[in-house]
């Protein structure tokens, strides 16, 4: 029987759009659809060959409908910039059931130039538009800020942590032709900027581009039959979970619950441990994100996470190499990130990276939804148990 762990699920595609970065000639459904051909082509497989979908943008039979696939099976889920690792999860699920044989994730964004997008801004009659909105909760950077400064105050942080995870970031971007920010910074550069809300400086921050990425999987029997066989990509383990929709109703500012659930489901279910990971993606949105994943992950104790990335550890020839392709803070983010992170935990595990790290056999990828609204965790590996 097949199961949607233990690596008998693969990922045979992998590929983004053809270009990120600003692409104002390039809608929304576009990008969608340039994504799912290259993933589809980097798998040696058509859109014939397809009967899942998954998406978290348009609706999923929009991006279906746009590719002419009939699938038997689709999936929705949206809960914000980790929902493409549900969907991965979910996509397992469907084919160990036998409820899909080949599913397609897409992700396609016009995050800068807002090409075929919807608008922005909370819905004022919701929740967050009556309580948060109003109170200036308006923006990516300005609803961070509570928890980020407390996460900082409550562990005796300087900003300096921050600027030490952008540093860090940068490094593994550095000379990447597709990366947004591409030349080195320093922790005193970084502190000069001017705050965009404090404490955030531009660089603490994500880019704002256009992009996007899609993944083909199917089962680990089939994969072995194709052309991409040998560049497959087992899935271990995974988890999901989810906190209040507001970030003023966080249980703990300083701790996210999803966060450690999520990942110790997904450590569970691939029965390996810490020590056992390679490589971690850590959505980095903004430059508290890494911390609070290192720590709540179980990488490093509590407190810990700003002299873990300061002494080097997550950088070149460090012990946990993170964020490889400069992340969200210097690689590319559309306002869902989760696919990226994705990306290059493929590209690592194929030895496919611009920044390749060696021997990577594992990678865990870890993601957030919203404002610490909810979390995905893949465990991806070169290796079939």
């Amino acid at each position: 029987m097949t199961s949607m762990h233990g690596g008998d699920i693969a990922v045979v595609g992998a590929a983004e759009t053809t270009e990120i970065g600003s692409l104002p000639g390039v809608s929304m459904l576009n990008l969608h659809a340039d994504a799912a051909r290259n993933a589809l082509a980097d798998a040696g497989l058509t859109v014939k060959d397809v009967d899942g979908i998954a998406t978290a943008g348009p609706l999923a039979m929009e991006v279906s409908h746009h590719l002419g696939i009939t699938p038997r099976w689709l999936d929705g889920t949206m809960v914000g910039g980790c929902s493409f690792l549900l969907h991965v999860r979910h996509a397992a699920a469907a084919i160990a059931a036998g409820a899909a044989d080949v599913v397609l994730v897409t992700h396609g964004e016009s995050g800068r130039s807002r090409v075929g997008m919807a608008g922005r801004g909370p819905n004022p009659s919701s929740p967050q538009g009556q309580f948060e909105a109003v109170y200036g909760a308006q923006a990516p950077y300005s609803t961070f800020t509570v928890p980020a400064l407390h996460f900082l105050q409550e562990r005796g942080f300087e900003r300096e942590a921050l600027a030490q995870v952008v540093v860090a970031q940068r490094e593994w971007a550095v000379g990447n032709p597709r990366a947004s920010r591409r030349t080195p910074t320093t922790v005193e550069a970084v502190l000069e900027q001017p705050p965009v809300a404090w404490p955030f400086s531009k660089d603490m921050c994500c880019v704002v581009t256009d992009g996007g990425g899609a993944l083909v999987l199917t089962s680990a029997e089939r994969a072995a039959d194709l052309p991409a066989g040998d560049r497959a990509v087992y899935l271990l383990g995974s988890g999901e979970s989810a906190g209040a929709p507001m970030v003023s109703q966080m249980a703990d500012p300083g701790s996210f619950r999803a966060f450690q659930l999520a990942s110790a489901e997904a450590l569970a279910t691939a029965g390996i441990g810490h020590a056992d990971v390679d490589h971690l993606m850590a959505y980095d949105a903004f430059a508290h994100l890494p911390l609070y994943m290192l720590e709540d992950i179980g990488f490093v104790g509590r407190g810990e996470s700003r002299d873990f990335v300061a002494e080097g550890h997550t950088g070149k020839g460090g012990r946990l190499p993170m964020n490889t392709n400069g992340g969200g803070l210097s690689y590319t983010h559309t306002g869902m990130y989760g696919m990226f992170a994705i990306q290059e935990a493929v590209r690592q595990l194929r030895g496919e990276a611009f920044a390749q790290v060696p021997d990577v056999g594992i990678s865990f990828v870890q993601g957030v939804g919203m404002f610490f609204a909810a979390a995905g965790s893949l465990v991806l590996s070169n290796r079939r148990p």
